[in-house]
């Protein structure tokens, strides 16, 4: 609870509509010019934002969940010179010359910051370690109400690495790509502090929904207080687009996340809308086929689908009022450039020629040949949207050459 530390009092239930207070669904559209008190647009804006508004583009423009990573060979080679991922995720040099990396090698249209989803997390009073074996550990997790109690809002100078770093993305990118920033969905980071870690079966915090529902209430709604003001911070930064990454929604069932997730990622919503109208913001849930219209009406306006969901059944789905992000399978970059090309005109051809930003249905996978990444890439800064019913020539053309 922004201001003070949380407390386990009897809350009233969270609503899963995301609705303004009159009862009105907000537009799925925005306003044109994107302000925050803080920060400038470039113009003309980048490709990326004209598009996560549903304004009219020449062509889609691309970037790639995890882009900047192990499956690069100039990353790797910085991880062998600093092998702690705290330290190349948390320190400014570090955390430009990896989220540049890609950007140099492929050109995308988003450039996102190299970071992590637990990053915020010692700002609120939860410490953790990444093993290189067993990924994230919080040693001392929160699973009772005074532990709860310990937690704090959002000291953000904990966190300035991460604004230097966004205006540092802004200089070096200037208006070639738009920078990206992005935080943990509430639901989603309770796991971790729920459960200590990874996990495959979210036995505890799935307990907790039911054994002590009002403490699961406190420490979600603390996390949207503190994660929405940490968009804000990112958004007055720089970053002229933000992804809320729901990487564990998917492992509720409908019901269960209109109760546990929705509600959260609405507020977290609504406190960027108060604060910085008019900037993108993107909304992915892996596993997400089950959900679509359960995200439609959050307010995000941008939803990003994941590789099991058909492009053309999603648009059907989620309707014209908001824009979709992906949704590529990031398996088919370990094929041959024809499937590549292929793969992503469907994806396009599906999607339409308005409020599309092409992307895979998931992160880039460790192995990913980087030759691949640089045709997905050069196949979208080919396709032209004006010419949409003639892709399927345009690929048969860029097959046979």
């Amino acid at each position: 609870m922004a201001g003070g530390a949380i407390c386990c009092c009897a809350m009233a239930r969270p609503t899963a509509r995301c609705w303004g207070e009159a009862g009105q669904r907000p537009a799925g559209r925005m306003p044109v010019v994107a302000r925050c008190e803080s920060s400038s647009q470039p113009d003309p804006e980048p490709l990326l934002v004209q598009a996560a508004r549903g304004q009219s583009v020449a062509r889609p423009p691309a970037w790639m969940m995890r882009q900047a990573g192990r499956y690069m060979a100039a990353y790797r080679k910085l991880a062998d010179k600093h092998p702690s991922f705290r330290k190349r995720s948390e320190e400014t040099d570090l955390i430009v010359e990896i989220s540049l990396q890609p950007w140099k090698a492929f050109m995308p249209d988003g450039v996102i910051i190299f970071s992590d989803i637990l990053t915020p997390l010692p700002a609120i009073g939860v410490e953790f370690e990444i093993d290189d074996a067993k990924g994230p550990i919080i040693s001392d997790p929160v699973v009772s109400v005074e532990r709860a109690s310990q937690l704090h809002s959002i000291d953000l100078s904990r966190l300035e690495f991460v604004g230097d770093s966004l205006r540092t993305l802004r200089r070096e990118v200037g208006n070639g790509a738009a920078v990206l920033g992005f935080v943990g969905a509430p639901w989603t980071l309770a796991t971790y502090l729920i459960e200590g870690r990874s996990t495959r079966t979210y036995k505890k915090i799935k307990g907790m929904c039911y054994e002590n529902p009002e403490l699961l209430e406190s420490i979600l709604d603390h996390l949207a207080n503190a994660i929405g003001d940490y968009l804000v911070f990112q958004i007055q930064s720089g970053a002229q687009c933000v992804q809320i990454f729901d990487s564990w929604g998917g492992q509720l069932t409908p019901v269960q996340w209109d109760r546990w997730s929705k509600p959260y990622i609405c507020k977290m919503i609504r406190t960027v809308k108060d604060k910085c109208p008019g900037v993108p913001i993107v909304l992915y849930a892996n596993g997400n086929g089950g959900l679509l219209e359960r995200m439609s009406d959050t307010g995000a306006h941008v939803i990003g689908l994941d590789w099991t969901v058909d492009m053309l059944d999603g648009r059907k789905r989620l309707g014209d009022s908001v824009a979709v992000q992906g949704n590529v399978d990031p398996c088919v970059l370990f094929g041959p450039e024809w499937s590549i090309t292929e793969a992503v005109v469907d994806v396009v051809r599906k999607a339409g020629n308005k409020g599309h930003i092409l992307n895979l249905g998931h992160g880039v996978l460790v192995g990913t040949p980087e030759e691949s990444v640089a045709h997905f890439f050069q196949t979208a800064r080919s396709l032209s949207l004006d010419k949409l019913g003639s892709l399927s020539a345009q690929f048969a053309a860029a097959a046979a050459s």
